[in-house]
């Protein structure tokens, strides 16, 4: 688990295909590595990776065909900037908001301007996960959390402040950039409680105004 705030910013240095999968080597910039083991979990972009390999300034991690076919790192490039975080500890401060690593889908930004000392981001997210999107909920954007401002349909805005903008690669963004998405933890779960015993039926529709009147969220 992570919670969205960023370490460093490090690059991917090698790219080795393997048997239709592959195994990245990132170098980690100014992120430390010393209390790190192989089997941990470290965030690239938002995708939680296990560290196969450890130098003192760079880890290995395999990439499954799951992850290939869910992510930006299908499209990964040698000397492409990655934000990272390492795993949360009983220790972390909780300054973001609970992130698994398990990107939910790729989004693109429509749009980028200005707003005082910030920028406001204006995204599109695939549109299975709109439902998951709300104003003032959190959303995890290439592994950095972040605040919803405002949501119209799967188009969403936030605010990234000049320290983010910064300290991860948020800064080079531009409209046309893609993004690794993931929503929060707690709203894909309260779906699929929601649906109780007829979740287990093969091809479940999901949340449906049927199923909100049934569970009390409809007059």
């Amino acid at each position: 688990m992570f919670t969205g705030i960023i370490l460093a910013v490090g690059k991917i240095s090698a790219i080795e295909r393997r048997a239709g999968d592959c195994r990245l080597k990132i170098d980690t910039g100014k992120l430390s590595l010393t209390d790190v083991a192989i089997g941990d979990s470290i965030a690239v972009n938002g995708v939680c990776l296990t560290a196969v390999e450890l130098g003192a300034h760079y880890f290995c991690a395999d990439v499954s065909n799951e992850t290939l076919s869910r992510t930006l790192l299908n499209i990964a490039t040698i000397g492409a900037p990655v934000n990272l975080e390492l795993a949360l500890t009983p220790s972390t401060r909780m300054g973001g908001h609970i992130v698994s690593g398990h990107v939910d889908g790729i989004g693109k930004v429509i749009e980028k301007t200005a707003d005082g000392r910030s920028f406001r981001f204006k995204f599109k997210a695939p549109d299975n996960l709109a439902k998951y999107i709300a104003e003032k909920g959190s959303i995890c954007i290439n592994g950095i959390s972040l605040t919803v401002n405002e949501v119209n349909g799967a188009v969403f805005t936030v605010n990234i402040v000049p320290h983010t903008l910064r300290e991860t690669t948020m800064g080079d963004a531009v409209a046309g950039t893609q993004v690794n998405l993931e929503v929060d933890l707690l709203a894909r779960y309260m779906e699929r409680l929601m649906q109780g015993e007829a979740a287990a039926a093969k091809d479940h529709g999901g949340i449906t105004e049927e199923l909100l009147q049934k569970s009390g969220f409809l007059g």
